[in-house]
Formats: structure tokens, C-alpha cells, sequence
């Protein structure tokens, strides 16, 4: 048989939940900058050294589409990258990448991988992907079960039934999260692996059999891609169809029903990163069994995930605890309820408060910006525009503003007239004038905004003219991106 080329699908839709306050709605941990760089770009250079691989396929929640687009500039890789309009799970995000892989006479292997991933080596990966091949392309829905090393119950597992190829299992059946009784049990047996979400297929597998097992979601993905449209690097599908799919896993959709189930063993250190308790199992630990990330000072501390990454945070004879510091927020939580993180947020978001959402600092696709203090009728910003950057061209009803330049070159326009501004030079813009900022040099152009009204909110903006797709956008889409 020819042997298929593999194209990766990179999933990235998920918000993180379960690591609020690092992880937020609008800038969620796969693109969040760690020590080693962002999860996302990880994954795609992963993908970008599995031999014979193709031109990835990123799936991401519309809201974080300029993350992904510079992850993946500033790697270098080009990608094909479809928007979900709203969350779907997996199985309706494998179905759109399926039928963009199915475009034209093209029947390749999907290796799906999710972006949140830590996996090492990645040639332990490689060569599982090439163990699965022969069996994916005759048909088989593969997934990857990791060799679990400790009784876990934060994971699912996989029972591995007869062996139909060297080094290939059919399923015997999928197990959900145990307690840590049955845990140990399934360890003891020696058949089980964790299940890691990762999965190898030709792409008309996937749908066939999603049309057998789930044809609701496989008609709605169907009318939405027949509805797409480009958006200049991006593609949008039709958002009234997407929304009619059922949201459903990959796993509870398709893999726990089909019989085409398969699944290769994968030895390597894994880790999903779901939590913070999997944060502290890759990080290095003290003496007492600290993992201290950023400014950490303890003392008579133990057994505790500290991270900071603003301030100094210093413990005092404390154990068993995790403490995150971001600029606007803090969690502390025993280790027994750290899976119940995402409670907080609910309740966090249910009393409408941004930091659910967003961080102080907030990306956009010409830079960043950061709210430095706020007070009745008025709001101090720090904006960064990136070298070549330039803002829509809008203006406000309610608010005024106050431009410094700190750093850099700005060219701006207001009501018409252009102009450079350089450090140490400002200008004012009047309510409701039309303006636009514009970095025209090659280092970044750092302002200082003073912004003064009645109203501040960012929803505020009337875009006339934008180089990002965002003009006519309603405001709330606005706020999110």
C-alpha cells in the first residue's frame, strides 16, 4: 500500500479552566509565554519534525485567532487555519479539520494532537505515529495510550484488547477518570494506558464513521464548512450551523461506540498540563518538595506550588497548598480542591468580573495593552505597537484621549491630518474625532494613554478601517477581540 502523507491537526479551542488565574476566557494557557515558550508553538514545531508531515491544520476558537497566527509567524510555519465560531468540543473540531484535509482528491492521515501537551521525547511520538500508520490507513481509528507509571486519577484509561499488527491493540474499552482504588487496580492489571487524547486516521475514516455514530454532528460540520469563507489567513465556517452541532468529545461521539477503535502504545513523559497539580508534577521541587515559580521566598513550607509572576510571594509554615499570583488576581486552594478551580471561576464570572476574561495585560493582533490605574472619569493605559503595526481607524462617543509617546515613533492620524509624533511628544484627540496610531519604525512604539470621559469602557470604539477583519464587528465582539 502507498504509503499516506500526515497532516497534524493542532486543537486549541479550550479556555483552561481549571488553571484560572494564569489561564483566562480570552487568553487561555496554550498561547500563555512559560519558560519554555508558549504550549501551542511546542506542539507545532512537535508536528513540524514528525517525518513526511504536511501543512498542519490549526483549529482555534475565533477569539484567539491572532495568537495563533503569530505563534505560528514567528515560528515560521504555515498552517491552515480554521476559526470554530463557539465551543464545540473535539469531535466537531476534528470534522471541520477532516473536511478541509478533504479538499480536492486529498485522503491523507490525520494526526490529530492537542496544543496543551508536554511530551518528551518527541521521537517517542514520531515513532508511534509510524507504528499506527499501516493500521489507520486500512481503516482504523488510532489513538495513542500512554504508559502510565503511577496510579493517576486525573486521567482516563484505555484497556488494550488483541493485537491485530506489531505493536497495534483493539480497544477493549474506555475507562473515565477512577478513583484512586480502582486506579491502582487498573495499574496492577498491566493491560491499561492513559488516554491522551491524540489520534491517527485517514480523514474520509473519521467522517464515514461519524456519520454513522454521530450524524448530527457530522451535518451540522458539513453545512458550516459549505458555508465558509476566508478572512484573510483564516477560515470562518458558518456560525448558525457550527452552533446547531452537538457539543461532544471525540471520545464519547465516536471512539467508545466504533469498532474500528485501535490503540498503540506511546512510552514517553507526558503530561496534558490540566491542572495545577500537573503543573507541580514537571516542575523542579526544594528540598521540602516545593515547586517555586518566579519571585519565591518560603519558609518552613511544604509541599506547595507557588507561582508568581508579578510580585514577591513569600510563605510562612504552610503545606500542602498551591498559591498563583497573577497581576490582578490570586488563588489559594489545598491540593485536595484543586480540581475545583473552575468552580471559582464560575462563580468569579457569574458576578461579571473581567478577571475571568482577560488579564491586566491584553494582546491584540498590532500589540498589547495594559490598564496602569483607573478612577472616576478616568483610565492610564500602557499600549505597545509592534514594529509595522497599525490600530483601526475609529473613534469614541464617549471618552477622550491623551497620547504620550514614551518609546518609538508614532505616526498618527487625526481628522485627516498625519503626523509623526517621537519621544517625549503627545497629542490630544477630542471626543469623537477620527484617529488611527501606527508604528512605522523597527523597534516597538511604547504609549502612554490618558483617557478621560464618561464612559470608558472598551466597547466604546467605532472602527471605520481595520487591517484585521474586525471592522462592523458588534460591541461585544469588540471587548473579545
Amino acid at each position: 500500500m502507498k504509503e499516506l502523507p500526515i497532516r497534524p491537526v493542532i486543537l486549541c479551542g479550550g479556555s483552561g479552566t481549571r488553571l484560572w488565574p494564569l489561564s483566562r476566557t480570552f487568553h487561555p494557557k496554550q498561547f500563555i509565554e512559560l519558560d519554555a515558550g508558549t504550549l501551542f508553538g511546542r506542539t507545532v514545531k512537535r508536528a513540524a519534525g514528525l517525518p513526511g508531515s504536511g501543512k498542519p491544520i490549526v483549529v482555534c476558537n475565533e477569539n484567539h485567532r491572532f495568537f495563533a497566527a503569530g505563534i505560528l509567524q514567528e515560528l515560521g510555519v504555515a498552517a491552515d487555519i480554521l476559526l470554530e465560531p463557539l465551543a464545540r468540543n473535539t469531535a466537531p473540531a476534528i470534522a471541520l479539520a477532516a473536511m478541509a484535509a478533504r479538499e480536492g482528491e486529498e485522503d491523507p492521515l490525520l494526526l490529530v494532537l492537542p496544543s496543551d501537551h508536554l511530551i518528551s521525547p518527541d521521537e517517542a511520538l514520531n515513532a508511534a505515529a509510524a507504528t499506527a500508520a499501516g493500521a489507520a490507513g486500512n481503516g482504523s481509528l488510532v489513538t495513542f495510550g500512554v504508559t502510565p507509571t503511577r496510579p493517576e486519577t486525573g486521567y482516563g484509561y484505555i484497556k488494550r484488547g488483541s493485537e491485530t499488527g506489531p505493536g497495534v491493540f483493539r480497544v477493549d474499552r474506555f475507562v473515565e477518570k477512577p478513583g484512586r482504588e480502582e486506579a491502582e487496580k487498573l495499574l496492577a492489571d498491566g493491560g491499561y494506558t492513559w488516554n491522551s487524547g491524540m489520534f491517527l486516521f485517514r480523514a474520509s475514516t473519521f467522517l464515514n464513521e461519524l456519520t454513522q455514530y454521530a450524524p448530527a454532528i457530522h451535518d451540522a460540520c458539513r453545512k458550516a464548512w459549505s458555508g465558509r469563507s476566508r478572512d484573510l489567513d483564516f477560515v470562518r465556517v458558518g456560525r448558525e450551523d457550527f452552533a446547531a452541532s452537538p457539543s461532544d468529545s471525540i471520545d464519547y461521539a465516536l471512539m467508545e461506540r466504533t469498532r474500528a477503535a485501535c490503540v498503540v502504545p506511546l512510552t514517553a513523559e507526558w503530561n496534558d498540563l490540566g491542572s495545577w497539580k500537573a503543573f507541580y508534577e514537571v516542575s523542579p521541587r526544594d528540598d521540602r518538595g516545593n515547586a517555586r515559580v518566579g519571585d519565591v521566598v518560603t519558609l518552613d513550607s511544604d509541599n506547595c506550588y507557588l507561582h508568581s509572576t508579578h510580585r514577591l510571594l513569600a510563605t510562612l509554615g504552610v503545606k500542602d497548598l498551591v498559591v498563583v499570583e497573577t497581576a490582578d488576581a490570586v488563588l489559594v486552594a489545598d491540593w485536595s480542591r484543586t480540581q475545583e478551580v473552575k468552580k471559582v471561576l464560575e462563580k468569579i464570572a457569574a458576578e461579571g468580573r473581567s478577571e475571568a476574561d482577560t488579564h491586566v495585560k491584553v494582546y491584540r493582533p498590532w500589540g498589547s495593552y495594559e490598564s496602569l490605574s483607573f478612577g472616576d472619569r478616568f483610565q492610564v493605559k500602557r499600549i505597545v505597537v509592534n514594529p509595522g503595526k497599525v490600530l483601526s481607524l475609529q473613534f469614541h462617543h464617549h471618552r477622550a484621549e491623551h497620547w504620550v509617546v514614551v518609546r518609538g515613533t508614532a505616526k498618527i492620524t487625526v481628522d485627516g491630518e498625519v503626523r509623526l509624533l517621537g519621544e517625549d511628544q503627545s497629542t490630544y484627540i477630542p471626543l469623537g474625532t477620527v484617529h488611527r496610531m501606527e508604528n512605522p519604525g523597527r523597534i516597538p512604539l511604547e504609549i502612554i494613554e490618558v483617557q478621560t470621559g464618561a464612559y470608558l469602557g472598551e466597547d466604546d470604539i467605532v472602527r471605520l478601517e481595520d487591517s484585521y477583519g474586525r471592522k462592523g464587528e458588534s460591541p461585544v465582539e469588540v471587548v473579545k477581540r
